[in-house]
Protein backbone atom coordinates (compact mmCIF):
# COMPACT_ATOMS: atom_id res chain seq x y z
CA UNK A 1 0.00 0.00 0.00
CA UNK A 2 1.25 3.08 -1.17
CA UNK A 3 2.42 5.37 1.55
CA UNK A 4 2.33 8.58 0.18
CA UNK A 5 -0.23 10.36 -1.75
CA UNK A 6 0.55 12.18 -5.26
CA UNK A 7 -3.21 12.09 -6.03
CA UNK A 8 -3.64 15.49 -3.78
CA UNK A 9 -4.04 18.70 -5.67
CA UNK A 10 -2.19 21.04 -3.68
CA UNK A 11 -2.94 24.82 -4.70
CA UNK A 12 0.64 26.64 -5.25
CA UNK A 13 -1.11 30.03 -5.71
CA UNK A 14 0.46 32.91 -3.30
CA UNK A 15 3.84 31.01 -3.00
CA UNK A 16 5.29 33.31 -5.22
CA UNK A 17 5.77 29.66 -7.71
CA UNK A 18 7.53 30.56 -10.97
CA UNK A 19 5.32 28.05 -12.54
CA UNK A 20 2.04 28.79 -11.72
CA UNK A 21 1.82 32.83 -10.82
CA UNK A 22 3.96 33.96 -14.01
CA UNK A 23 2.35 32.42 -16.60
CA UNK A 24 1.07 35.72 -17.58
CA UNK A 25 4.99 37.52 -17.66
CA UNK A 26 6.07 34.02 -19.42
CA UNK A 27 2.65 33.46 -22.00
CA UNK A 28 0.77 36.45 -22.15
CA UNK A 29 -2.34 34.46 -20.73
CA UNK A 30 -2.83 34.10 -17.25
CA UNK A 31 -6.24 31.60 -17.54
CA UNK A 32 -3.85 28.54 -18.49
CA UNK A 33 -2.51 25.43 -17.10
CA UNK A 34 1.08 25.55 -16.93
CA UNK A 35 3.02 22.37 -17.37
CA UNK A 36 6.37 24.32 -18.42
CA UNK A 37 9.32 24.72 -15.83
CA UNK A 38 10.97 21.64 -14.23
CA UNK A 39 9.44 21.72 -10.91
CA UNK A 40 6.53 19.31 -9.40
CA UNK A 41 3.41 19.44 -8.14
CA UNK A 42 4.08 17.31 -5.22
CA UNK A 43 5.34 17.85 -1.22
CA UNK A 44 8.66 16.87 -0.61
CA UNK A 45 9.28 13.56 1.90
CA UNK A 46 7.88 14.75 5.18
CA UNK A 47 11.26 14.05 7.22
CA UNK A 48 12.47 17.54 4.71
CA UNK A 49 9.69 19.51 6.06
CA UNK A 50 10.32 18.64 9.33
CA UNK A 51 13.72 18.81 9.59
CA UNK A 52 12.96 22.74 7.98
CA UNK A 53 9.80 23.01 11.16
CA UNK A 54 12.82 22.06 13.62
CA UNK A 55 14.85 24.77 12.39
CA UNK A 56 12.47 27.73 12.09
CA UNK A 57 10.89 27.23 15.47
CA UNK A 58 14.71 27.34 16.81
CA UNK A 59 14.27 30.92 15.76
CA UNK A 60 17.87 32.53 15.35
CA UNK A 61 19.21 32.30 11.55
CA UNK A 62 22.25 33.51 11.60
CA UNK A 63 25.65 32.95 9.25
CA UNK A 64 25.67 29.15 8.86
CA UNK A 65 28.14 26.75 7.55
CA UNK A 66 27.23 23.81 5.69
CA UNK A 67 28.62 20.82 8.13
CA UNK A 68 30.51 17.26 7.76
CA UNK A 69 27.43 15.96 8.41
CA UNK A 70 25.49 17.32 5.14
CA UNK A 71 28.60 16.24 2.81
CA UNK A 72 28.40 12.79 4.33
CA UNK A 73 24.51 12.44 3.68
CA UNK A 74 25.72 13.34 0.09
CA UNK A 75 28.63 10.70 -0.25
CA UNK A 76 26.03 7.93 0.82
CA UNK A 77 23.00 9.08 -1.21
CA UNK A 78 26.02 8.81 -4.23
CA UNK A 79 27.00 5.29 -2.64
CA UNK A 80 23.78 3.83 -2.56
CA UNK A 81 22.04 5.07 -5.35
CA UNK A 82 24.96 5.06 -7.99
CA UNK A 83 28.08 2.90 -6.30
CA UNK A 84 29.65 6.04 -6.60
CA UNK A 85 32.14 6.50 -3.94
CA UNK A 86 33.16 10.18 -3.47
CA UNK A 87 35.30 11.56 -1.17
CA UNK A 88 34.79 14.17 0.69
CA UNK A 89 37.19 16.53 -0.01
CA UNK A 90 35.81 16.85 -4.06
CA UNK A 91 32.90 18.13 -3.00
CA UNK A 92 32.03 22.01 -3.04
CA UNK A 93 28.37 23.39 -2.77
CA UNK A 94 27.11 25.81 -5.01
CA UNK A 95 22.73 27.75 -5.05
CA UNK A 96 22.22 25.35 -8.03
CA UNK A 97 23.27 23.82 -10.55
CA UNK A 98 22.59 27.28 -13.25
CA UNK A 99 25.36 28.85 -11.32
CA UNK A 100 27.30 26.11 -11.03
CA UNK A 101 27.65 26.25 -14.99
CA UNK A 102 28.74 29.59 -15.06
CA UNK A 103 31.50 29.33 -12.55
CA UNK A 104 32.94 26.40 -14.29
CA UNK A 105 32.89 28.29 -17.92
CA UNK A 106 34.98 31.43 -16.02
CA UNK A 107 37.26 28.72 -14.02
CA UNK A 108 38.28 26.38 -16.71
CA UNK A 109 38.09 28.65 -19.91
CA UNK A 110 38.92 31.89 -21.37
CA UNK A 111 36.80 34.59 -22.28
CA UNK A 112 36.49 33.44 -26.15
CA UNK A 113 36.99 29.67 -25.66
CA UNK A 114 34.78 27.05 -27.79
CA UNK A 115 32.49 25.28 -25.80
CA UNK A 116 30.71 22.58 -26.64
CA UNK A 117 27.21 21.50 -26.16
CA UNK A 118 24.62 18.94 -28.09
CA UNK A 119 20.76 20.25 -28.99
CA UNK A 120 18.63 20.58 -28.17
CA UNK A 121 19.51 20.77 -24.88
CA UNK A 122 18.41 22.60 -21.48
CA UNK A 123 18.21 26.44 -22.67
CA UNK A 124 20.51 28.02 -19.62
CA UNK A 125 23.75 25.92 -21.39
CA UNK A 126 24.17 28.66 -24.40
CA UNK A 127 22.98 31.43 -21.73
CA UNK A 128 26.33 30.78 -19.63
CA UNK A 129 28.68 30.06 -22.16
CA UNK A 130 27.59 33.59 -24.25
CA UNK A 131 26.79 35.42 -21.27
CA UNK A 132 30.22 34.99 -19.93
CA UNK A 133 31.66 35.82 -23.54
CA UNK A 134 32.54 32.42 -24.71
CA UNK A 135 31.44 30.61 -27.87
CA UNK A 136 29.15 28.36 -28.29
CA UNK A 137 30.08 25.05 -30.66
CA UNK A 138 27.04 22.75 -31.45
CA UNK A 139 27.14 18.90 -32.22
CA UNK A 140 23.32 18.75 -33.05
CA UNK A 141 21.89 14.98 -31.58
CA UNK A 142 20.62 13.00 -34.27
CA UNK A 143 16.93 11.74 -34.02
CA UNK A 144 16.51 8.04 -35.25
CA UNK A 145 13.33 6.19 -34.40
CA UNK A 146 11.90 8.80 -32.03
CA UNK A 147 14.87 8.34 -29.82
CA UNK A 148 18.25 10.78 -29.64
CA UNK A 149 21.45 9.30 -30.79
CA UNK A 150 25.19 11.10 -30.42
CA UNK A 151 26.97 11.90 -33.85
CA UNK A 152 30.12 10.91 -32.48
CA UNK A 153 31.93 11.88 -36.22
CA UNK A 154 30.11 15.33 -36.11
CA UNK A 155 31.45 15.52 -31.74
CA UNK A 156 34.60 14.25 -32.86
CA UNK A 157 35.08 16.95 -36.00
CA UNK A 158 33.85 19.46 -33.14
CA UNK A 159 36.41 18.79 -30.74
CA UNK A 160 38.93 19.18 -33.12
CA UNK A 161 38.23 22.82 -33.41
CA UNK A 162 39.96 23.65 -30.32
CA UNK A 163 37.35 23.13 -27.91
CA UNK A 164 37.87 23.77 -24.50
CA UNK A 165 35.14 22.61 -22.11
CA UNK A 166 32.28 20.04 -23.26
CA UNK A 167 28.85 20.60 -21.20
CA UNK A 168 26.68 16.65 -21.19
CA UNK A 169 23.38 16.81 -19.89
CA UNK A 170 23.11 13.17 -18.33
CA UNK A 171 20.09 12.45 -18.28
CA UNK A 172 19.41 14.83 -21.00
CA UNK A 173 16.79 17.59 -20.75
CA UNK A 174 14.45 17.74 -22.87
CA UNK A 175 14.25 14.13 -24.44
CA UNK A 176 15.08 11.98 -21.15
CA UNK A 177 17.99 10.19 -22.38
CA UNK A 178 19.85 8.21 -20.04
CA UNK A 179 23.32 7.76 -21.93
CA UNK A 180 25.12 4.35 -21.83
CA UNK A 181 27.94 2.99 -20.14
CA UNK A 182 29.60 3.14 -24.02
CA UNK A 183 28.23 6.37 -24.44
CA UNK A 184 29.53 7.73 -21.96
CA UNK A 185 33.20 6.46 -22.49
CA UNK A 186 32.96 7.02 -25.87
CA UNK A 187 32.56 11.18 -25.71
CA UNK A 188 34.95 10.85 -22.57
CA UNK A 189 37.74 9.28 -24.24
CA UNK A 190 37.27 11.93 -27.28
CA UNK A 191 37.42 14.68 -24.89
CA UNK A 192 40.85 13.23 -23.41
CA UNK A 193 42.39 13.19 -26.90
CA UNK A 194 41.55 16.45 -28.02
CA UNK A 195 42.28 17.36 -24.47
CA UNK A 196 38.77 19.35 -23.58
CA UNK A 197 37.32 19.31 -20.19
CA UNK A 198 34.23 17.89 -19.48
CA UNK A 199 31.22 19.74 -17.30
CA UNK A 200 28.44 16.72 -16.41
CA UNK A 201 25.21 17.90 -14.99
CA UNK A 202 23.37 15.15 -13.58
CA UNK A 203 20.63 16.64 -11.75
CA UNK A 204 17.73 14.58 -13.04
CA UNK A 205 20.71 11.30 -12.31
CA UNK A 206 17.88 9.89 -9.37
CA UNK A 207 14.49 10.28 -11.84
CA UNK A 208 15.43 7.21 -13.47
CA UNK A 209 13.10 4.70 -15.12
CA UNK A 210 13.40 1.05 -15.11
CA UNK A 211 15.43 -0.87 -16.21
CA UNK A 212 17.33 2.21 -17.34
CA UNK A 213 20.69 3.03 -14.63
CA UNK A 214 22.26 6.23 -14.28
CA UNK A 215 26.14 6.22 -14.48
CA UNK A 216 27.86 9.03 -13.28
CA UNK A 217 30.53 9.32 -16.19
CA UNK A 218 33.75 10.47 -13.86
CA UNK A 219 33.27 7.02 -12.12
CA UNK A 220 33.88 4.98 -15.40
CA UNK A 221 37.73 5.21 -15.29
CA UNK A 222 40.13 7.08 -12.93
CA UNK A 223 42.03 8.91 -15.51
CA UNK A 224 38.67 10.26 -15.86
CA UNK A 225 38.75 12.37 -12.49
CA UNK A 226 40.85 14.44 -14.18
CA UNK A 227 39.08 15.83 -16.67
CA UNK A 228 35.44 15.94 -15.18
CA UNK A 229 33.20 18.41 -12.96
CA UNK A 230 30.02 16.98 -11.84
CA UNK A 231 26.61 18.65 -11.03
CA UNK A 232 24.61 17.20 -8.96
CA UNK A 233 21.51 18.56 -6.51
CA UNK A 234 18.43 17.08 -4.60
CA UNK A 235 16.01 20.04 -5.98
CA UNK A 236 14.76 17.89 -8.93
CA UNK A 237 14.56 14.63 -7.59
CA UNK A 238 12.96 15.88 -3.77
CA UNK A 239 11.22 18.71 -5.57
CA UNK A 240 12.87 21.52 -3.24
CA UNK A 241 14.17 23.78 -5.62
CA UNK A 242 13.46 27.04 -3.96
CA UNK A 243 15.99 25.58 -0.96
CA UNK A 244 18.66 26.82 -3.54
CA UNK A 245 20.92 23.93 -2.86
CA UNK A 246 23.57 21.81 -4.79
CA UNK A 247 26.64 19.96 -5.19
CA UNK A 248 29.72 19.92 -7.44
CA UNK A 249 31.80 17.21 -7.33
CA UNK A 250 35.37 18.01 -8.39
CA UNK A 251 37.82 15.20 -7.71
CA UNK A 252 40.62 17.09 -9.13
CA UNK A 253 42.54 19.40 -6.95
CA UNK A 254 43.83 21.89 -9.89
CA UNK A 255 40.16 22.32 -11.55
CA UNK A 256 38.51 21.98 -7.92
CA UNK A 257 40.72 25.29 -6.94
CA UNK A 258 40.14 26.73 -10.05
CA UNK A 259 36.40 26.55 -9.35
CA UNK A 260 36.89 27.82 -5.66
CA UNK A 261 38.70 30.62 -6.79
CA UNK A 262 35.89 32.04 -8.78
CA UNK A 263 33.34 31.46 -5.89
CA UNK A 264 35.33 33.71 -3.87
CA UNK A 265 35.34 36.12 -6.49
CA UNK A 266 31.97 36.19 -6.76
CA UNK A 267 31.75 36.45 -2.41
CA UNK A 268 30.49 33.27 -2.29
CA UNK A 269 30.66 30.99 1.03
CA UNK A 270 27.61 28.72 1.82
CA UNK A 271 24.78 27.64 1.43
CA UNK A 272 21.71 29.29 3.00
CA UNK A 273 20.52 27.96 6.29
CA UNK A 274 17.29 26.09 4.89
CA UNK A 275 19.56 24.52 1.61
CA UNK A 276 21.40 22.52 4.22
CA UNK A 277 19.01 21.61 5.97
CA UNK A 278 16.77 20.63 3.26
CA UNK A 279 20.05 18.98 1.21
CA UNK A 280 20.81 16.84 4.34
CA UNK A 281 17.36 15.35 5.29
CA UNK A 282 16.14 14.80 1.45
CA UNK A 283 19.74 12.80 1.06
CA UNK A 284 19.23 10.74 4.83
CA UNK A 285 15.15 10.49 4.42
CA UNK A 286 14.16 10.80 1.06
CA UNK A 287 14.63 7.24 -0.88
CA UNK A 288 11.19 5.52 0.50
CA UNK A 289 9.45 9.00 -1.02
CA UNK A 290 11.52 8.75 -3.79
CA UNK A 291 10.75 5.05 -5.09
CA UNK A 292 6.78 5.89 -4.74
CA UNK A 293 7.52 8.68 -6.41
CA UNK A 294 9.02 6.89 -9.33
CA UNK A 295 6.14 4.72 -9.83
CA UNK A 296 3.92 7.36 -10.00
CA UNK A 297 5.58 9.14 -12.34
CA UNK A 298 5.61 5.60 -14.69
CA UNK A 299 2.30 6.04 -14.55
CA UNK A 300 2.11 9.30 -15.78
CA UNK A 301 4.29 8.33 -18.90
CA UNK A 302 2.68 5.15 -19.85
CA UNK A 303 -0.37 6.91 -19.39
CA UNK A 304 0.39 9.84 -21.41
CA UNK A 305 1.98 7.80 -23.95
CA UNK A 306 -0.96 5.91 -24.67
CA UNK A 307 -3.47 9.16 -24.64
CA UNK A 308 -1.30 10.89 -27.44
CA UNK A 309 -1.26 8.06 -29.52
CA UNK A 310 -4.56 6.76 -29.30
CA UNK A 311 -6.29 10.58 -28.87
CA UNK A 312 -3.84 13.02 -30.80
CA UNK A 313 -2.51 10.60 -33.38
CA UNK A 314 -0.86 13.81 -35.28
CA UNK A 315 2.08 14.22 -32.25
CA UNK A 316 4.35 11.17 -31.05
CA UNK A 317 5.93 11.12 -27.81
CA UNK A 318 9.90 10.23 -27.15
CA UNK A 319 9.90 7.75 -24.28
CA UNK A 320 11.75 8.84 -21.65
CA UNK A 321 14.64 6.94 -19.86
CA UNK A 322 14.84 9.57 -16.91
CA UNK A 323 12.89 13.28 -15.76
CA UNK A 324 9.30 14.14 -15.64
CA UNK A 325 9.63 15.86 -19.02
CA UNK A 326 8.34 14.91 -22.28
CA UNK A 327 9.63 15.88 -25.69
CA UNK A 328 6.69 15.78 -27.99
CA UNK A 329 6.91 16.02 -31.49
CA UNK A 330 4.39 18.47 -33.24
CA UNK A 331 5.50 18.00 -36.70
CA UNK A 332 2.90 15.93 -38.28
CA UNK A 333 0.52 18.91 -37.53
CA UNK A 334 1.80 20.80 -40.31
CA UNK A 335 1.66 24.15 -38.09
CA UNK A 336 4.96 26.25 -37.71
CA UNK A 337 6.28 27.05 -34.15
CA UNK A 338 4.35 30.10 -34.00
CA UNK A 339 1.13 28.45 -34.82
CA UNK A 340 1.83 25.66 -32.49
CA UNK A 341 2.32 28.55 -29.89
CA UNK A 342 -0.76 30.32 -30.76
CA UNK A 343 -2.80 26.56 -30.80
CA UNK A 344 -1.55 25.35 -27.27
CA UNK A 345 -2.77 29.23 -25.34
CA UNK A 346 -5.66 30.49 -27.19
CA UNK A 347 -7.45 26.75 -28.18
CA UNK A 348 -5.73 24.59 -25.61
CA UNK A 349 -5.66 26.77 -22.66
CA UNK A 350 -1.92 25.29 -21.64
CA UNK A 351 1.67 26.32 -20.88
CA UNK A 352 4.22 24.44 -22.49
CA UNK A 353 7.66 24.44 -23.06
CA UNK A 354 8.43 25.50 -27.23
CA UNK A 355 10.99 23.30 -28.42
CA UNK A 356 12.94 26.23 -30.52
CA UNK A 357 14.20 27.40 -27.16
CA UNK A 358 16.31 23.97 -26.64
CA UNK A 359 18.74 25.08 -29.62
CA UNK A 360 19.00 23.30 -33.40
CA UNK A 361 16.85 20.33 -33.47
CA UNK A 362 14.20 21.95 -30.65
CA UNK A 363 11.72 23.44 -34.06
CA UNK A 364 8.64 21.59 -34.37
CA UNK A 365 8.85 20.28 -30.71
CA UNK A 366 7.13 21.30 -27.14
CA UNK A 367 8.16 19.83 -23.89
CA UNK A 368 5.56 19.09 -21.39
CA UNK A 369 5.98 18.42 -17.41
CA UNK A 370 3.62 15.80 -16.50
CA UNK A 371 5.10 15.62 -12.58
CA UNK A 372 1.58 16.24 -11.23
CA UNK A 373 -1.40 14.81 -9.71
CA UNK A 374 -3.12 12.44 -12.36
CA UNK A 375 -6.44 14.75 -12.26
CA UNK A 376 -4.37 17.22 -13.53
CA UNK A 377 -2.30 15.58 -16.04
CA UNK A 378 -5.87 14.41 -17.52
CA UNK A 379 -6.71 18.02 -17.95
CA UNK A 380 -3.46 18.97 -19.52
CA UNK A 381 -3.66 16.30 -22.04
CA UNK A 382 -7.13 16.68 -23.05
CA UNK A 383 -6.14 20.34 -23.52
CA UNK A 384 -3.38 19.39 -25.81
CA UNK A 385 -5.76 17.53 -27.27
CA UNK A 386 -7.87 20.49 -27.71
CA UNK A 387 -5.16 22.47 -29.53
CA UNK A 388 -4.47 19.77 -32.24
CA UNK A 389 -8.01 19.47 -32.65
Amino acid sequence: MAKYNFHEKLDRYNTSSVKWEMTKQVFGEEEILPMWVADMDFQPPKEVTDALKNRVEHGIYGYTFTPPSATEAVQSWLKKRHDWEVDSSSVIYSPGVVPSIGIAVNALTEPGDKVLMQSPVYPPFFNMVKNNDRVVVNSPLLLKNNRFEIDFADFEEKLKEGVKLFILCNPHNPGGRVWTEEELRKMADLCIKYDCLILSDEIHSDLIYSPNVHVPMVKLDKKYEDYIVTCIAPSKTFNIAGLQASAVIVPNEKLRVAFQKVQGKQGFHALNTFGVIGLEAAYRHGEEWLEELLVYLTENVELSIKFIEEQIPNLSVMRPDGTYLLWIDCRKSGLSDAEIKEALLKKGKIGLEPGPKYGQGGEGFVRMNIACARDVLMDGLERLKKAFD
